[in-house]
């Protein structure tokens, strides 16, 4: 990096000695970098790291920031709950409105459960899945992540097409050293998009399936859109053969409408998962379904779950983004980068996809259509994207690290979109 980023390089060198890989998430360094950036602190839409560098960011912790960094408002109400307790490990009537107001905005959802992350909130929904159907087996689809546990972390981010398998009947591919091979055994991957291969495949086993679990939107690649009619064609298949359908919203909830991915396309499904971006920064997860699969007989514990700060935060965060224009006004931003992304490779010639959902935009090289699966996704130039990934961190822009999918917060402005164009526009003359 030409920044001068020197005491990043001497903090990782130094963390290495101490945490594995040197950094305490897999996702804080991306394996093509020398050393991650250590931040500083983080106002509205920037971020500052250790050496001083300033940055227009657009990863939002990785979706949570929806609300853009240290927003008083939310400043405040954690910390009128720091002054009354930061936890008890008992009920607090903060989470009595926390959860009716959850209910309230899910479609179909009369009750929520509470876990600390997204992983946890997912093998609730699994366990679920099962007590209530009496069945073992489930439906995950390719690239899709729902999570680092054994049975969750299965055909996530493959090597390569052959890797996978045949398309109609895809082989199950372990993500991590030490993950046990029976986690596959009930277990069923397909490719996303493709509902004649999910309904031949419900067919054959639905004597067997408990649950189909999917993002209802793909953000776990480079983001990709449910084709017209898959997501109702998936209800109804699963409602005809009674299998639970579940929506895992810990990247679109909050973040596409108010009610996540169910609100926006009208689909309703058994059991949602959601975390990230509902509490602001503040790490909450959970499920929310209907009272009869919630109350079949699963009672996860968790010492920090429904903690009162992140609860504070969660009731803080929804009354925000309640308010009238909230996600009209972060659709107009993302318009704005994607009309000028668009515009930008069409005058300099370069062959890209740049679209946008709310307050999620992704830009991706060497494709000009949307994806339909993730193996399209291995038609993405990846080496261009890097390229432009450090380019744009040195004048200071802050994407994702290996992947072209961003979030915006509603701190974000239209000196924010100009600036990032700006930077693009210059990037672009740079590269070709």
């Amino acid at each position: 990096m030409t920044k001068n980023t020197g005491t990043s390089k001497r903090l990782f060198n130094e963390a290495q000695l101490h945490m594995v890989g040197g950094v305490a998430s897999s996702l804080h360094k991306a394996a093509h970098e020398e050393y991650p950036i250590y931040a500083s602190h983080g106002k509205g839409s920037r971020l500052w790291d250790v050496d001083g560098n300033d940055y227009i960011d657009y990863m939002g912790s990785f979706g949570p920031s929806l609300l853009g960094f240290s927003p008083p408002e939310l400043n405040k109400a954690v910390c009128e709950q720091i002054e009354r307790g930061t936890h008890f490990a008992m009920p607090t009537e903060s989470l009595n409105k926390l959860s009716s107001r959850l209910a309230e905005i899910f479609p179909g959802s009369e009750m929520i459960g509470y876990q600390s992350s997204g992983t946890e909130a997912n093998l609730v929904n699994f366990r679920l899945a099962r007590s209530f159907t009496g069945k073992n087996k489930i439906i995950k689809f390719e690239g899709h992540y729902h999570g680092w546990a054994d049975e969750l972390s299965i055909s996530v981010k493959p090597m390569s097409i052959k890797s996978m398998g045949p398309r109609n009947k895809p082989w199950k591919c372990l993500e991590s050293a030490g993950q046990l091979p029976s986690a596959t055994d009930n277990i069923i991957i397909l490719p996303w998009n493709d509902i004649d291969v999910l309904e031949r495949t419900i067919k054959r086993y639905k004597d067997e399936i408990a649950a189909v679990i999917t993002e209802p939107v793909m953000y776990n690649a480079e983001p990709i859109k449910p084709l017209p009619g898959y997501l109702e064609a998936m209800r109804q298949l699963t409602k005809d053969n009674d299998i639970l359908l579940i929506f895992d919203e810990v990247i679109t909830g909050f973040r596409i409408a108010l009610g996540g991915a169910q609100e926006h396309y009208g689909v309703v499904p058994d059991l949602v998962t959601f975390a990230k971006a509902f509490a602001g920064g503040y790490p909450i997860a959970g499920v929310a379904g209907r009272k009869e699969i919630l109350e079949s007989g699963v009672h996860p514990a968790g010492t920090f779950n429904a903690n009162p700060l992140c609860v504070a935060a969660a009731l803080k965060t929804l009354e925000i983004i309640s308010r009238p224009g909230t996600y009209e006004e972060m659709e107009r931003i993302t318009n704005r980068i994607k009309d000028g992304v668009n515009d930008l490779a069409r005058r300099h010639g370069v062959k890209l996809w740049c679209d946008n959902q709310v307050s999620i935009w992704q830009l991706s090289f060497g494709i000009d259509a949307p994806m339909k699966d993730f193996r399209d996704n291995f038609k993405v130039d990846k080496k261009t994207y890097l390229d432009f990934y450090t380019r744009c961190m040195n004048h200071g822009v802050r994407l994702h690290s290996g992947r072209g999918r961003f979030y915006i917060s509603t701190a974000h402005t239209d000196e924010d979109v100009d600036m990032t164009l700006e930077v693009f526009s210059d990037v672009f003359k740079e590269m070709f």
